[in-house]
């Protein structure tokens, strides 16, 4: 596994965690966040790979059928626990979610294979949600433990539910290089953590506590701002495009935006491209489109920048 990886010549990103059905009204699809990334990160030139878990059962036969389909190489292991879902609730295309408990992605085993895939890695994927049990947390922060240096850690925190806490942002946080967070989210931390002051200045509070690289905050329908370890601001707002979900499309942002920074495009330009696949997601049905067409440069089109 690892000699392919460092022999494609792509950057290898690997993605930590839960890998499910998104029940939707219109049908299952393929998702989970990690995974979300994954394919987008490999679908702008990665070499991407999803490591999870799912159970031995008729729907984990049909999602890792559809994760080959997808092109997503991947580390999933097979155990007696369910396939996960999540019933996903739509509100004129803004998502709920009602996520099924102790499920295979709650049992992910820390295996050689995970060491020597990771240890080639890029960059790597994380958030909480997948840290929900401890066997996948002990698991997810191991493999953390065994990247090279150098490597991005990009954690998009993800939170969902109540499978999270203080403890456990503060522990994924100090491993992280990369930081994403929304709007709702970071109104949730500036309580938590007791930082006062604007989004910008509780992102900009992060930043250097932490010691990262970038923070990443987006705001959904209004705007994404990043600001970098170096003091350089990118600042998009969001284009305006026929919703049709917007399932998926936080981890598109970041899959795209992994890669370009991977592949040293300057900053601005990153970030405009993550935020075009973004809104590109967002009129297709589920988490995984089809890239058979040209996305759209809404950014320039809206008169954006």
């Amino acid at each position: 596994m690892s000699d392919s990886a460092q022999s494609s010549g792509k950057h290898v990103v690997v993605a930590l965690g839960e890998l499910l059905w998104d029940m939707l009204p219109a049908g299952k699809r393929a998702g989970g966040a990690p995974a979300n990334f994954c394919y987008h990160a490999m679908k702008n030139g990665a070499d991407g790979y999803a490591i999870s878990a799912l159970g031995e059962d008729d729907l984990g036969d049909e999602l890792e059928n559809e994760v080959n389909k997808a092109g997503i190489k991947h580390l999933i292991k097979k155990n007696a626990y369910p396939t996960g879902t999540v019933e996903v609730h739509l509100h004129e295309g803004i998502p709920t979610y009602d996520i099924v408990k102790d499920v295979a992605w709650d049992h992910i085993p820390y295996t050689k294979d995970m060491v020597d895939l990771v240890s080639t890695a890029d960059a790597v994927c994380y958030g909480t949600l997948a840290c929900r049990s401890q066997e996948s947390h002990d698991t997810i922060m191991r493999l953390l433990d065994r990247v090279k240096p150098g490597t991005m850690k990009y954690f998009d925190i993800n939170l969902r539910g109540d499978f999270y806490s203080k403890i456990l942002i503060e522990e994924q946080l100090q491993s992280a290089t990369v930081f994403k967070i929304n709007d709702e989210e970071i109104t949730q931390l500036q309580t938590m953590f007791s930082v006062p002051g604007t989004p910008e200045e509780v992102s900009r509070w992060f930043l250097k506590e932490y010691d990262l690289d970038y923070v990443i905050l987006t705001a959904g329908s209004e705007y994404s701002q990043v600001f970098a370890k170096d003091g350089a601001v990118s600042k998009v707002r969001t284009p305006k495009v026929e919703v049709a979900d917007t399932v998926g499309a936080g981890d598109s942002f970041s899959g795209v935006f992994c890669i370009e920074i991977l592949k040293d495009t300057p900053l601005h330009l990153a970030h405009k491209k993550a935020v075009n696949v973004a809104a590109y997601v967002c009129t297709k049905a589920g988490a995984w489109p089809e890239y058979s067409e040209k996305i759209p440069d809404y950014v320039a089109e809206q008169g954006l920048e």
